[in-house]
């Protein structure tokens, strides 16, 4: 009899693991400074594209179907016009070579490194995971008072993103979130869909500390959607929860009750009454739309926002918004893009950049909810949860882009969530595998 230990099994030697391991590096400290830098994320996810490449070409198959390629393949083109459109040729090359790793190369990995929906669910747990982690770091920043600076006090949870990435942390957080109500209103174990349920419960508190409206509004329209795809009684079970919970937070424990209150009635002054941070934004907005009226098909070029910026934007555009906190100094924090990807996308790349790229994401997001019906017709409900995470992933990103752009550590989480996305619409949504 052979003494030898068995080896384990081929599920245990999952290919999206190196996925997980890209998610698992966002939960390590930003360098100080090294705002929109790259960082071991994306040094992983470049290996990732690699290990995906040579495990291709040994396994000899082709590796997307005709519709896979246009959809992740059209944004190249607009991406190659503006990059011929640039400045200088390093300013075109850098742009492009990041715009492809966002949009285009990771989330094809991330694509063909799913195998099923057993793939699926382990990388959004793994997404639940590193948002478990940021908001336990962010929630004790609140309450020691050693985050971000936000009106005069060090209070912001920004998680391990710092004050130049105030975003990062409502982002993984939210991505989080979402994962965990899709999970939780699936078709799968009780134990998991309990567990799934705490999460989501358990990341409102973070959320709600990193101040960030454009995360609250992305996260509420998300999860209201996610609720009506599950069906309306449940969605009024879980509602009713979400409420509860909220009161008992906010109102019993009194998190923060003041300030939150003071900053979600902000969000219907941005018309009225706008802070200056929501100035700069509409003066950058504008600006943006100028460059676009000046070159309407290929935009001003990839990475030629900061350029052209001051020929559009108007006097009410200020100098920086300000950063302190989170064991930072002050920082006077230029403004560099639109906080728009739309009108990013839409001033550097033109028209045809912005139809080909946001072209494929509404094909996956029409490809998704297809999926999510055939889903939620099967006797079984198999997937659901995944059409769940997957709708629900990509409409937060969708609307998150109007008052958001790429930049900083947590964009390599972005690509991520295309690839997630994209495997559920084109790959994991069909008829057979439904009923594997």
């Amino acid at each position: 009899m052979s003494l030898a230990l068995p080896l384990p099994r081929a599920r245990a030697w999952s290919p999206v693991l190196p996925v997980v391991a890209v998610v698992a590096l966002l939960g390590l400290p930003a360098s100080p400074g090294g705002e929109g830098g790259a960082g071991p994320a994306d040094a992983l996810s470049a290996l990732v594209v690699l290990f995906c490449v040579l495990r291709l070409l040994r396994q000899r198959r082709r590796p997307l179907s005709r519709t896979a390629a246009v959809v992740l393949g059209l944004p190249v083109v607009g991406l190659a016009l503006a990059a011929m459109g640039a400045s200088s040729p390093g300013a075109g090359l850098t742009g492009l070579g990041r715009y492809l790793q966002v949009f285009v190369l990771v989330p094809t990995a991330v694509l063909l490194l799913v195998r099923d929906r057993h793939d699926f669910r382990v990388l959004a747990w793994s997404f639940v995971g590193l948002a478990g982690w940021q908001g336990a770091v962010g929630v004790h920043q609140f309450v020691t008072g050693t985050g971000a600076s936000y009106q005069g006090e060090d209070i912001r949870a920004v998680g391990t993103f710092g004050p130049q990435d105030v975003m990062g942390m409502a982002t993984v957080v939210s991505f989080g979130l979402i994962c965990a109500v899709g999970l939780a209103l699936g078709r799968t174990s009780v134990r998991q869909r309990g567990v799934a349920a705490a999460c989501a419960l358990a990341l409102f508190v973070p959320l709600a500390l990193s101040f960030s409206r454009g995360a609250w509004i992305a996260t509420a329209l998300t999860c209201t959607l996610q609720l009506a795809l599950a069906g309306v009684r449940r969605a009024l079970k879980v509602g009713a929860v979400a409420v509860a919970a909220g009161v008992i937070l906010v109102g019993g424990f009194g998190v923060g009750s003041a300030m939150l209150q003071q900053r979600i009635g902000s969000i219907t002054q941005v018309a009225d009454a706008p802070d200056q941070s929501v100035t700069d934004r509409y003066t950058m907005w504008a600006a943006a739309v100028g460059m676009w009226r000046a070159q309407p098909l290929t935009g001003v070029g990839l990475k030629g926002f900061p350029e052209h910026r001051d020929a559009h934007a108007s006097l009410a555009l200020s100098s920086g918004s300000d950063t302190a906190g989170a064991g930072s100094g002050f920082v006077k924090q230029p403004l560099l893009s639109p906080h728009n990807m739309y009108l990013l996308v839409l001033s550097e790349q033109g028209l045809i950049g912005l139809l080909a790229l946001a072209g494929g994401w509404l094909a996956m997001l029409a490809c998704g909810l297809r999926g999510w019906w055939r889903a939620r017709a099967s006797a079984a409900g198999t997937g659901l949860d995944c059409a769940l995470v997957a709708c629900g992933l990509l409409l937060w990103q969708l609307v998150d882009f109007m008052y958001a752009d790429i930049g900083g550590p947590s964009t390599v989480l972005t690509a991520v969530v295309l690839g997630l996305v994209a495997w559920w619409a084109l790959v994991g949504s069909g008829r057979k595998a439904l009923t594997r």
